[in-house]
């Protein structure tokens, strides 16, 4: 890995293509949770990689490349968000409404329709959930990267989960064989 990690500190297209290669799956396991379709988690993916093949000279050997690359993919993720904010006009959202039906299993769920199911929140409570649930950061840490207070952090979580909640119990009262 340190001979790969130097090519691409030469701009050698190989190592580049390589490096690419070996960590795209992460990469794009990350920005999938982030994103609100594959397409896009592909494109921030791509963003990503950009943003690492231009910062390598400043990667510490001594620590762990897939940990640097992962908070490079989650702030290409957030770079979307913002983006996202941007251009977006957004009906509001609204509040979740929780049922008293039997909870859908989680453990019952795929990989893939968790991930499905994220990808439907907003982008605020996307990238909320993500950062908290998922990569552990702090209500006042998410604040500072999306430019949010604490409590407005602290709600979109709520309102993420509750969200979620009101999926899940969608699902749960699909009738039998009628899943998408």
């Amino acid at each position: 890995m340190h001979l790969l990690i130097q090519g691409c500190k030469r701009n050698d297209r190989d190592s580049q293509r390589l490096l690419y290669q070996h960590y795209y799956s992460y990469a794009l396991a990350i920005c999938l949770r982030y994103s609100r379709s594959a397409a896009e988690a592909k494109e921030v993916v791509n963003d990503g990689f950009l943003k690492v093949f231009d910062k390598i000279d400043r990667y510490n050997v001594e620590l762990p490349f897939k940990a640097w690359l992962r908070k490079i993919m989650i702030n290409a993720s957030i770079d979307q968000y913002r983006k996202e904010l941007k251009h977006a006009h957004q009906a509001p959202v609204e509040q979740a409404q929780l049922m008293h039906s039997q909870p859908v299993a989680v453990s019952n769920l795929s990989h893939d329709e968790l991930i499905a199911l994220v990808q439907k929140l907003t982008p605020a409570y996307r990238a909320v959930f993500n950062l908290y649930v998922i990569d552990g950061y702090t209500h006042r840490e998410i604040g500072k990267l999306l430019n949010i207070a604490e409590g407005t952090s602290k709600s979109n979580l709520l309102k993420a989960r509750e969200n979620l909640r009101s999926m899940l119990d969608g699902m749960n009262e699909m009738p039998y064989g009628k899943a998408n």
